[in-house]
Protein backbone atom coordinates (compact mmCIF):
# COMPACT_ATOMS: atom_id res chain seq x y z
CA UNK A 1 0.00 0.00 0.00
CA UNK A 2 2.88 2.33 0.74
CA UNK A 3 4.22 1.86 -2.79
CA UNK A 4 0.83 2.51 -4.39
CA UNK A 5 0.40 5.92 -2.74
CA UNK A 6 3.24 7.70 -4.68
CA UNK A 7 2.01 6.12 -7.91
CA UNK A 8 -1.54 7.35 -7.31
CA UNK A 9 -0.24 10.82 -6.40
CA UNK A 10 1.92 10.95 -9.54
CA UNK A 11 -0.97 9.88 -11.76
CA UNK A 12 -3.20 12.49 -10.09
CA UNK A 13 -0.63 15.26 -10.59
CA UNK A 14 -0.06 14.28 -14.23
CA UNK A 15 -3.83 14.21 -14.76
CA UNK A 16 -4.21 17.68 -13.24
CA UNK A 17 -1.38 19.00 -15.41
CA UNK A 18 -3.10 17.63 -18.53
CA UNK A 19 -6.39 19.13 -17.41
CA UNK A 20 -4.71 22.52 -16.93
CA UNK A 21 -2.34 22.63 -19.93
CA UNK A 22 -4.61 21.70 -22.82
CA UNK A 23 -7.49 24.06 -21.98
CA UNK A 24 -4.96 26.84 -21.30
CA UNK A 25 -3.34 26.30 -24.68
CA UNK A 26 -6.74 26.34 -26.35
CA UNK A 27 -7.66 29.50 -24.44
CA UNK A 28 -4.45 31.26 -25.53
CA UNK A 29 -4.96 30.20 -29.14
CA UNK A 30 -8.51 31.51 -29.09
CA UNK A 31 -7.35 34.82 -27.57
CA UNK A 32 -4.76 35.21 -30.35
CA UNK A 33 -7.37 34.42 -33.01
CA UNK A 34 -9.79 36.88 -31.42
CA UNK A 35 -7.13 39.60 -31.41
CA UNK A 36 -6.30 38.97 -35.07
CA UNK A 37 -9.98 39.00 -36.00
CA UNK A 38 -10.60 42.26 -34.11
CA UNK A 39 -7.62 43.86 -35.87
CA UNK A 40 -8.92 42.72 -39.25
CA UNK A 41 -12.40 43.98 -38.40
CA UNK A 42 -10.97 47.41 -37.58
CA UNK A 43 -9.15 47.55 -40.93
CA UNK A 44 -12.24 46.43 -42.85
CA UNK A 45 -14.43 48.93 -40.99
CA UNK A 46 -12.11 51.79 -41.91
CA UNK A 47 -12.05 50.64 -45.55
CA UNK A 48 -15.83 50.41 -45.48
CA UNK A 49 -16.09 53.99 -44.21
CA UNK A 50 -13.72 55.23 -46.92
CA UNK A 51 -15.71 53.43 -49.61
CA UNK A 52 -19.00 54.76 -48.24
CA UNK A 53 -17.60 58.28 -48.41
CA UNK A 54 -16.44 57.69 -51.96
CA UNK A 55 -19.90 56.41 -52.95
CA UNK A 56 -21.47 59.51 -51.40
CA UNK A 57 -19.07 61.77 -53.37
CA UNK A 58 -19.68 59.86 -56.61
CA UNK A 59 -23.43 60.33 -56.26
CA UNK A 60 -23.18 64.15 -56.39
CA UNK A 61 -23.88 66.08 -59.60
CA UNK A 62 -20.54 67.89 -59.42
CA UNK A 63 -18.56 64.64 -59.24
CA UNK A 64 -20.55 63.07 -62.08
CA UNK A 65 -19.87 66.14 -64.23
CA UNK A 66 -16.16 66.14 -63.34
CA UNK A 67 -15.80 62.46 -64.28
CA UNK A 68 -17.76 62.96 -67.52
CA UNK A 69 -15.45 65.82 -68.50
CA UNK A 70 -12.21 64.07 -67.53
CA UNK A 71 -12.84 60.51 -68.64
CA UNK A 72 -15.25 60.91 -71.55
CA UNK A 73 -14.32 64.43 -72.79
CA UNK A 74 -17.94 65.53 -72.60
CA UNK A 75 -18.98 69.20 -72.57
CA UNK A 76 -22.17 71.01 -71.66
CA UNK A 77 -24.41 72.33 -74.45
CA UNK A 78 -23.03 75.64 -75.71
CA UNK A 79 -19.45 74.92 -74.63
CA UNK A 80 -16.66 74.29 -77.10
CA UNK A 81 -14.25 71.41 -76.71
CA UNK A 82 -10.62 71.84 -77.70
CA UNK A 83 -8.18 69.04 -78.36
CA UNK A 84 -4.46 69.65 -78.06
CA UNK A 85 -2.59 67.44 -80.49
CA UNK A 86 0.86 66.05 -79.73
CA UNK A 87 3.81 67.60 -81.57
CA UNK A 88 4.56 66.01 -84.93
CA UNK A 89 7.06 63.21 -84.90
CA UNK A 90 9.72 62.40 -87.49
CA UNK A 91 8.35 62.22 -91.01
CA UNK A 92 7.22 58.83 -92.18
CA UNK A 93 8.85 57.29 -95.20
CA UNK A 94 6.99 58.16 -98.36
CA UNK A 95 6.29 55.81 -101.21
CA UNK A 96 9.09 57.23 -103.32
CA UNK A 97 11.62 57.12 -100.49
CA UNK A 98 13.43 53.93 -99.67
CA UNK A 99 14.60 52.81 -96.28
CA UNK A 100 18.38 52.96 -95.90
CA UNK A 101 19.91 49.58 -96.52
CA UNK A 102 22.91 48.11 -94.82
CA UNK A 103 25.88 47.26 -96.95
CA UNK A 104 26.66 43.55 -97.04
CA UNK A 105 29.52 42.62 -94.76
CA UNK A 106 32.28 40.24 -95.64
CA UNK A 107 33.11 36.98 -93.90
CA UNK A 108 35.40 38.69 -91.39
CA UNK A 109 32.76 41.29 -90.57
CA UNK A 110 30.14 38.60 -89.99
CA UNK A 111 32.58 36.65 -87.82
CA UNK A 112 33.34 39.78 -85.80
CA UNK A 113 29.59 40.41 -85.33
CA UNK A 114 29.11 36.89 -83.97
CA UNK A 115 32.07 37.17 -81.59
CA UNK A 116 30.99 40.57 -80.22
CA UNK A 117 27.27 39.74 -80.08
CA UNK A 118 27.17 39.23 -76.30
CA UNK A 119 29.49 42.03 -75.28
Amino acid sequence: MKRAWPLVATVAVVGLVFLAVFPTRTYLTQRRDLSNTERRLAVLSSQNQELSGRVARLNTEAEIERLAREQYNLVRPGEEAFAILPPPGPPALGQDEEAPTQEPRGVWGQLWDRITFWS
